[in-house]
């Protein structure tokens, strides 16, 4: 390869030469981001993505309620246009991306084609993928924010060294081991899986907060700690059962002995019981031997205790060695005669609550299956596979978020995350504030015939067993990504954008419904929309008599006013000639949109 001669270089391609060689992959992550370029992305330099409000899907309750977000499209799409919406406002993401197993039932599509086991570019594909589109999230998220990505064996080490270069290794915060089918899934090799990962990531550690559970103190008043860690009560060491007489168990029909003083628990020798019985009849005089066993260790200062219900001899649940080599398992009640002996249990996964969340993420009610069954109680049918389960969501929203949070979702999927939003608000009643933004394409209809009408179901009451969730009033905003041609013609693109920046507008600001407008030869002039308490002024064109209309209209106003004022001029909007216009935040169209754009499109260049 010819040396460079950088001597003939100009000073603009010493500088971008520079930037490349500074954003060099770093962590030991590499891949070729060359080799197989992402088309949605390359495409973005040419169209310039917009919204556009599918109507007939809005879902409007209540005017004055939470209104959720759901964005059909190229999630890179979304988040380009999300870039200037909701730039550094997102409390909480999760996230679902495609795991790349190449396997029938979770493909990942690159470039419209199946990536499977034998394309030699499969890491280096989903990685051009991931990491574009995290670097989008990472500019939405607070300082404060925080991101769960649920991924599996497949890519788990990569994605974790992906996300150390883009939120910094210093803001790792977990890889979550998940417990999603603690039966163990028997077709895996070697080992049957029980768990996939949930990795966590803050925008800024130093400024981020996770919560904890909920937990009552009296859940842990059953519990104590002994030198071998914690335990509680468990079943009496006496068995119970149709196995539990003593003919037929007769090996464990035999003495404990509990020392009165000290409480400590052991049995007889294996010696001693040979000589106590008969070895060589197996015939037992309980009379005889009960009264000898008592008389001698009675003397020592222990109470014998044998496995007897009603007078009728039964068994142990514990062989002879296991209460002798285990004796610190076994909890003594009671004093003199009256003596009973307990196991105690050890807490087994998940079972012990805790305030702070473990690093082994487990409930029962993680079991993929529950994604399954609670997706099918809507529709009545599967028509998803491997939905998450609604309570794993709920869990992540819960330790990340508050409850007025901002919570974006880019691989929504079959809307679990829009579910678990719902399902909180409605459980903390007029304090449940978040709000869903969901994004996924519409690749096998999934967003108009799974995403979309679960949504709808839950809001309405109308799905099967959806109706409980009806109680707390959402609103649904549907839009769908469209585009304006990136035209040479500096000043005919800031028009196109123009006509096609409103619902990006409405959404920025939060406030969606039409007030007044008007029109001029069947083109808008102004708009005025209004939400309580706030007004949105949209200014599409200086034709001199229209924009004092619109003055009028809007001094007439009172709460919070924000006018958009189309303009060219890259310097912005002159504010001298908005002085008689009463307490208005001015924003300049479209040149904050073309600057995200343009610096969106540069850093995919690196």
């Amino acid at each position: 390869m010819p040396k460079k001669d950088y001597a003939k270089w100009d000073k603009d391609e010493l500088i971008s030469h520079i930037e490349k060689l500074e954003s060099r992959k770093k962590y030991g992550l590499v891949w070729d981001s060359e080799r197989v370029p992402e088309k949605v992305v390359a495409e973005c330099k040419e169209n310039l993505p917009v919204l556009t409000e599918v109507k007939s899907k809005e879902i409007v309750l209540s005017e004055d309620k939470q209104v959720h977000i759901l964005i059909e499209g190229d999630n890179y799409h979304a988040l380009s246009v999300l870039n200037y919406t909701h730039l550094g406002k997102v409390n909480l993401i999760y996230i679902d991306p495609p795991y790349n197993t190449g396997k029938p039932d979770n493909l990942f599509y690159y470039n419209d084609r199946i990536v499977d086991l034998n394309d030699t570019w499969r890491h280096s594909k989903w990685l051009n993928f991931m990491s574009k589109r995290l670097e989008l999230a990472k500019n939405l998220m607070k300082d404060a924010g925080i991101i769960f990505i649920s991924i599996d064996d497949n890519e788990v080490s990569n994605l974790r060294l992906l996300c150390n270069s883009i939120f910094g290794e210093q803001n790792f915060v977990a890889c979550l081991p998940t417990i999603m089918n603690l039966k163990g899934n028997q077709d895996q090799f070697g080992f049957a899986g029980t768990h996939e990962y949930t990795l966590v990531y803050c925008r800024d550690k130093n400024v981020a907060k996770l919560n904890e559970y909920e937990i009552d103190d009296e859940e842990m008043d059953d519990w104590q700690e002994d030198e071998y860690g914690l335990y509680k009560k468990g079943a009496n060491l006496k068995g119970t059962g149709v196995n539990a007489p003593r003919t037929k168990r007769p090996y464990l029909y035999y003495p404990i002995l509990v020392k009165l003083t000290t409480k400590e628990v052991t049995s007889i020798s294996e010696e001693e019981y040979i000589k106590i019985y008969d070895s060589n009849t197996k015939e037992f005089n309980d009379n005889f031997v009960e009264k000898l066993l008592i008389r001698k260790y009675k003397k020592q200062g222990f109470a014998v205790l044998l496995p007897s219900t009603d007078g009728e001899g039964m068994s142990w649940r514990w062989k002879r060695k296991k209460v002798i080599d285990e004796s610190y398992n076994i909890i003594v009640v009671g004093e003199g005669d009256d003596i009973s002996i307990y196991k105690k249990q050890r807490p087994q996964l998940g079972e012990l609550p805790s305030k702070k969340p473990k690093t082994l993420f487990y409930k029962p009610e993680y079991s993929s299956g529950n994604g399954t069954a609670q997706l099918k109680k809507i529709f009545g049918r599967k028509v998803f596979n491997n939905p998450k389960p609604v309570d794993l969501i709920k869990d992540f929203i819960r330790l990340g978020g508050t409850k007025d949070s901002i919570i974006l979702d880019f691989f929504a999927g079959s809307g679990t995350t829009a579910q678990a939003i719902f399902e909180l608000n409605d459980e903390d009643g007029d304090n449940g504030k978040r709000q869903a933004i969901l994004c996924t394409n519409n690749e096998n209809d999934i967003c108009e015939n799974v995403t979309y009408p679960r949504i709808k179901a839950i809001i309405n009451g109308h799905g099967n067993g959806a109706s409980k969730y009806s109680g707390k009033i959402n609103n649904l905003k549907y839009y769908k990504t469209s585009f304006v041609k990136n035209s040479r013609n500096s000043d005919q693109l800031k028009i196109d954008v123009t006509k096609k920046c409103t619902e990006m507008l409405c959404l920025k600001e939060g406030i969606y419904k039409i007030f007044k407008e008007h029109s001029e030869h069947g083109e808008s002039v102004w708009k005025i929309f209004s939400a309580p308490n706030k007004f949105m002024a949209v200014y599409y064109d200086f034709a001199g008599e229209p924009l004092e209309t619109l003055r009028v209209e809007m001094n007439k106003l009172k709460g919070e006013k924000i006018l958009y004022c189309f303009t060219t001029d890259s310097n912005g909007i002159n504010e001298f000639d908005f002085v008689d216009w009463n307490e208005i935040r001015l924003e300049a169209i479209p040149q904050k949109i073309l600057d995200v754009y343009k610096r969106i499109n540069k850093e995919n260049q690196r």
